[in-house]
């Protein structure tokens, strides 16, 4: 029953994982070998012993009961779970070097020995109280290590040596009923280890000290739908900081992650998608991992799911002219129907998989199926494909959508899920894109390149609060990526791109509502794209302006750091937006906000005021602001110039603003 945990990371486990615990039952096995030549060393001093005989023989009888304890122990080496055996053989270990100690100074021999050997009363009291600890510890390790059936649910307890850290030993012993307890009893056990792993940063530490990664993975593989969300929960607990997540990455963590995203129950896929975004959080290193485990056309196929209803847009199409022959040589020459799609749709734009189903009937129906997409001139109004020859080729384009997911997740008959469990999916889905997107320019090119701009743009209209949030927070840094990746930003937020056009009309109704927790997210991603836009696109200017006047400062400087991207230098458009960010009031906000503006704002509305000032000095509206007065007052204040960028940048506008404005009269005093 327990042969499984003498190697707990050699099933789909890294090489050095495998050669690390290879010899477990060896180890296991040599370890055991010196406490019990101890033992019997100790029980033949005893019978020697010419003093202290009663106390000698109290001593033999107890460690005779620990050297059986320690017998079966090796008799069961290979079902022994390892890390409480070293702790606990090493404490007995000492136990016994410590009696036999004893017991050897019982065995002097002539008078003088006798008289100059003192042994205190106390000393055979304590060392009898350790061996009694060390039965207790090697009678529960013998308990924690049998299968579920052997201990016919048996509390337990906890070990004598657990008095110092008990926390560790209830540790042991949930591991070790994932490892042999029934798929119910290990259900429990990781929903006891997310309690651990939430209350305590150092628990979830020594969670994966003691090997419980590996047995919660293959829980999260192969148990029932509660013990597989617990343990899902519990890997993302567990992945706080860098170190924990790569030893997760190492034990096959995006393996199993990407089983589960395509072929799992819905809400087991949801708090996946959850340890995902909290892997790819904090340590986004593994961003690329994830990615190449296709975990990204996965999230994005259960965002798709009943959020887009164009199904046509997940259909098998080229405007290509491509061959009934070229399609029938790539399918006969690949036994993956997978590729068939690839061939012919290699350089479409949407990639997504249609979210009805992953099955496909067989090949030459794949074939057909595909070449009929690519000659049908339009897609029918009535959703299916007549046919005058032969039944079966009717509805045979529509099926294909249906019945055919190509590389996304398996949803078929998730429209049956409850209502809460889709929307705690698509949540977790965005709240994994946002995370796996942060600064990664290869991933935000596979998620652009699919249709989750346009998912994002429908969830920000019609999702829940968390879904919006998510979806906002995900478009933030995309954007984000996007405004340092030339390439990026132009494939993927092209003026006259659909998809685009929705997400920036989303973006813009929460900035002009200005009334939630998305208006900073989405703030930043429009500064983001500001270089996308053209020169008669303003209408993004004006509700970022009103944003300047008396709101919160956070507020206000993510306006002020967003208008700051329109008006800058580098953005080709500076002098239409600097003359659009005037015409809607914006001079006199950040004459105001530069003044008495609270210390986060000020440097914002100063840099912004400053490529207005430089970029169009001539502006009336800027006189009658008396801007100069204000980037003078500025440049006297050390907490406004001392970042070194905004200095040179202030002195510049300045300059510009004396060759066409005075100094007024009515300056700030």
């Amino acid at each position: 029953m327990m042969s499984t945990l003498s190697h707990p990371f050699s099933q789909g486990k890294p090489l050095f994982f495998f050669l690390m615990n290879q010899p477990q039952q060896l180890q296991v096995k040599q370890i055991l070998v010196k406490p019990i030549q101890l033992a019997d060393q100790v029980t033949k001093a005893a019978d020697d012993a010419s003093s202290f005989k009663q106390e000698c023989a109290e001593l033999k009888s107890k460690t005779e009961k620990l050297a059986g304890l320690l017998r079966q122990a090796a008799r069961a080496s290979s079902d022994l779970y390892e890390r409480p055996t070293r702790r606990i053989i090493d404490d007995t270990e000492q136990v016994l070097e410590k009696a036999l100690s004893l017991v050897l100074k019982c065995r002097a021999n002539g008078l003088m020995k006798r008289v100059f050997t003192i042994i205190p009363a106390a000393a055979f009291r304590k060392m009898s109280s350790q061996l009694e600890n060390s039965i207790g510890d090697v009678s529960w390790l013998l308990r924690v290590s049998a299968s579920a059936d052997d201990r016919d649910d048996e509390y337990l307890g906890l070990p004598p040596i657990a008095a110092n850290e008990p926390i560790l030993y209830l540790i042991w012993e949930q591991i070790a009923i994932l490892y042999t307890g029934s798929l119910d009893d290990r259900a429990d056990s990781a929903a006891s280890l997310v309690s651990l792993a939430r209350d305590n940063d150092r628990y979830g530490k020594l969670i994966i000290e003691e090997g419980g990664v590996g047995p919660l993975l293959k829980l999260v593989k192969e148990g029932k739908m509660e013990g597989q969300e617990n343990a899902a929960r519990a890997i993302g607990l567990l992945g706080r900081d860098p170190e924990s997540v790569e030893h997760m990455i190492l034990s096959g963590v995006c393996t199993v992650f990407a089983k589960i995203l395509k072929e799992g129950p819905m809400k087991v896929q949801a708090v996946t998608a959850w340890a995902v975004s909290e892997l790819a959080a904090n340590y986004p290193k593994c961003q690329d991992l994830f990615a190449q485990h296709n975990i990204i056309r996965l999230l994005v196929s259960h965002l798709a799911f009943e959020t887009i209803q164009e199904h046509s847009k997940y259909a098998i199409t080229s405007n290509k002219a491509t061959s009934i022959h070229a399609v029938v040589m790539a399918s006969s020459n690949n036994s993956n129907v997978n590729n068939v799609k690839h061939v012919v749709d290699e350089d479409h734009e949407s990639q997504i998989p249609h979210p009805m189903g992953t099955q496909t009937p067989n090949r030459m129906y794949n074939v057909v199926a595909n070449t009929m997409a690519m000659k049908l001139p339009q897609k029918p109004s009535n959703n299916h494909v007549r046919s005058n020859s032969q039944g079966n080729v009717m509805q045979i384009h529509y099926q294909h959508q249906q019945n055919g997911s190509v590389s996304g997740a398996n949803i078929r008959g998730r429209e049956l899920e409850d209502p809460a469990t889709k929307t705690y999916m698509k949540a977790m889905a965005a709240r994994a894109l946002w995370h796996l997107a942060k600064g990664n320019s290869a991933i935000c090119r596979s998620i652009t390149e699919s249709r989750a701009l346009l998912c994002f743009a429908v969830l920000l209209e019609k999702g829940t609060d968390e879904v919006q949030f998510n979806s906002a927070m995900a478009l933030m840094e995309i954007t984000a990526v996007a405004e340092q990746d030339t390439n990026l930003r132009r494939s993927a937020f092209k003026p006259n791109s659909h998809a685009c056009k929705l997400v920036v009309d989303q973006l813009l109704k929460i900035i002009e509502k200005a009334d939630s927790e998305l208006l900073i997210p989405c703030v930043k991603a429009i500064g983001n794209l500001a270089r996308t836009f053209r020169a008669t696109e303003t209408r993004m200017i004006s509700p970022l302006v009103k944003l300047l006047d008396e709101r919160e400062a956070e507020d206000s400087k993510e306006a002020a750091i967003a208008l700051a991207k329109f008006a800058c230098t580098d953005n080709y458009l500076h002098l239409d937006h600097s003359k659009a960010i005037i015409s809607a009031g914006g001079a006199k906000h950040l004459v105001q906000l530069v003044y008495f503006g609270e210390q986060i704002v000020q440097h914002s509305a100063l840099v912004l005021l400053c490529y207005i000032a430089l970029h169009v000095p001539d502006s009336e509206e800027l006189a009658k602001a008396e801007v100069l007065t204000v980037l003078e007052w500025a440049s006297k204040q050390s907490h406004m110039t001392q970042v070194e960028t905004v200095d040179p940048l202030l002195q510049e506008a300045k300059s510009r603003l004396e060759l066409y404005q005075s100094r007024g009269s009515r300056g700030f005093h």
